[in-house]
């Protein structure tokens, strides 16, 4: 049995695919000698060049399945996790890259940093240390700050048996983008304890052509159905014993909604006015009894979305990237 299996999700990424296996597969992923991993490259039924450059791979740890259709990046990693043999399974997306000496590093650790990586070959933080920097093993109870770190399958290593043990999968949470979310808090509301490596393993590209994030879409809609399915959950699931510690359940409605609002500049124009208002109904619907309101400018935004004002909403994104702007010059 192999320490780890990565599995990466491969389509319409040729541009990217290389360095992406090198990073997996080449020395500078392993300096330390690591060779107990295997690799499963879903080829999900790639448009371009990705099957070809599958195909050249000449590593026994590499092993490629293809699909005869497109199933998306959600039920790609559920069929490569069925394949997985390793004690632990790390998603990798095959447009970003491993950093250097980052699978000795991540052994039993659930949760990783990562920095930004963008097309001039710049990269910055993730901001994550603020939350990374508490102790190296505990639980969402002891440290719900954790819930604000991005909800993508990429930045956890999870242990194989506890992922197949969470009764939720990511093609479960319907199409991209966002099928990350109800899987990765899943996680961290159920684990009996969570390591925290706070080192940056994972080089996460940005504003990449094709991307599903790239360009307005109305498929951020989807981010809807995702904590639908979360708080769902929370409901109805005795066996998750965190959401009923004071702390947890307000951190994940306040990571739900700050969610949105990041996402609302990704919508196209004339829907933006729709999405606000469903913002609005989840804030109404999920906000737990006798949470306030964060402090600053998250909080002016918060009390705009539980008025459904959208209007001065509208005017407050611009005056932010101005500030922000400034602040960098």
């Amino acid at each position: 049995m192999p320490l780890i299996s990565v599995v990466i999700p491969v389509h319409g990424v040729e541009d990217y695919l290389d360095r992406c296996l090198d990073s997996v597969l080449g020395p500078a992923a392993d300096p330390e000698g690591l060779e107990d991993i295997e690799v499963i490259a879903i080829d999900d039924a790639s448009p371009d060049r990705c099957g070809a450059i599958l195909a050249a791979r000449r590593d026994p740890r590499l092993r490629v399945i293809s699909t005869p259709a497109a199933l998306g990046p959600g039920a790609a990693r559920d069929l490569g996790t069925k394949e997985a043999t390793g004690e632990y399974v790390w998603f990798v997306d095959g447009d970003d890259e491993l950093a250097e000496g980052a699978l000795p590093a991540v052994a039993e650790s659930l949760i990783v940093d990562f920095e930004s990586l963008y097309p001039d070959g710049t990269t910055s933080p993730s901001g994550g240390a603020r939350y990374l920097g508490g102790p190296a093993v505990t639980t969402l109870a002891d440290h719900p700050g954790l819930i604000h770190l991005t909800m993508t399958a990429w930045s956890k290593v999870f242990r194989r048996d506890f992922l197949a043990g969470l009764g939720i999968s990511f093609g479960s949470s319907g199409p991209a983008p966002h099928e990350d979310v109800p899987v990765s808090t899943m996680a961290l509301l159920t684990a009996g304890k969570i390591g925290v490596l706070n080192r940056v393993c994972y080089r996460y590209r940005r504003a990449r052509r094709g991307s599903f994030l790239a360009a307005a879409s109305d498929g951020n809609f989807n981010i809807f159905r995702s904590y639908q399915q979360i708080f769902n959950l929370l409901s109805e699931r005795s066996t998750v014993s965190a959401p009923d510690i004071p702390g947890v359940r307000a951190a994940i409605f306040e990571r739900a909604i700050w969610h949105y609002t990041t996402l609302l500049p990704l919508v196209p124009r004339r829907r933006r006015r729709e999405f606000f208002h469903r913002m609005s109904v989840d804030f109404r619907r999920w906000r737990p009894e006798g949470t306030g309101f964060p402090p600053g400018l998250r909080g002016l935004k918060f009390r705009l979305v539980a008025r459904d004002a959208y209007r001065t909403y509208s005017f407050l994104d611009p005056l932010n990237r101005l500030r922000v702007a400034l602040r960098a010059s």
